[in-house]
């Protein structure tokens, strides 16, 4: 199963960790996990084409992506809640193999 938790702090995401694997389906064709490293890579690549390369940390590791903003505006935010309402709405699809453990 992957996992996900956003953390906010003052109503802005400041960090971001995701871990394992969905096993939807084999290694190489799992729909579930394509999906999250698509959106987890293509917000932080998004981030960084917009010039903002600075204010944030990304590392991705296999089964593993930790995003930390060490500095936010409103484009920034703006990508976040968008890859967190889309990490939310595979979760909403696939139950089973994705889970969002909100904290607090």
């Amino acid at each position: 199963m992957i996992s996900f938790t956003f953390k906010k702090e003052n109503g802005y995401i400041k960090d971001l960790i995701v871990k394992g694997h969905a096993l939807f389906g084999e290694y190489g064709t799992d729909i579930v996990c394509a999906s999250v490293s698509t959106a987890l890579i293509v917000s932080a690549n998004a981030i960084e084409t917009l010039g903002y390369k600075d204010n944030f940390f990304a590392k991705v590791e296999e089964g593993f992506f930790e995003l930390n903003v060490y500095e936010t505006n409103g484009i920034i935010e703006g990508i976040l809640k968008n890859l967190e309402h889309t990490l939310n709405e595979l979760e909403a699809q696939y139950k089973t193999y994705i889970k969002n453990q909100k904290e607090g």
